[in-house]
């Protein structure tokens, strides 16, 4: 059992406890998720791009905080929707390897379709 694996059981198992899972479809999860990552921008709104790099520790602090509900939702949707986030994020690994060759995408923040 992989780390992702305990940490689905665990949500499944704190969900459950609370008689979530009623409100954990797909469309629900895809919001709350949608909403966490809005969380995790407000802590970067306004901070410049050096600052962002280098957050002082109460944003930083927040930063995890967000970032861990994001994880937390992307695990209960993958989870309903029964996709393994690990082989999709593989697969979208090698989509992105044809997309974005070294020789053609290196230093550049072009689309895929400008390059």
């Amino acid at each position: 059992m992989t780390e992702l694996d305990k940490l689905r059981d665990q949500l499944r198992a704190f969900a459950a406890a609370r008689d979530w899972d009623q409100f954990h479809s797909p469309k629900n999860l895809a919001m709350a998720l949608s909403v966490e990552a809005a969380e995790l921008l407000e802590v970067f709104q306004w901070v410049t791009e050096s600052d962002s790099r280098n957050l002082e520790p109460a944003a930083k602090a927040a930063a995890s905080e967000e970032i861990a509900d994001v994880l937390l939702y992307l695990i209960l949707l993958s989870d309903e929707l029964g996709i393994d986030p690990l082989a999709a994020a593989e697969r979208k690994m090698v989509a992105n390897e044809l997309k974005y060759p070294v020789d053609k995408a290196r230093g550049t923040s072009k689309k895929y379709t400008e390059l």
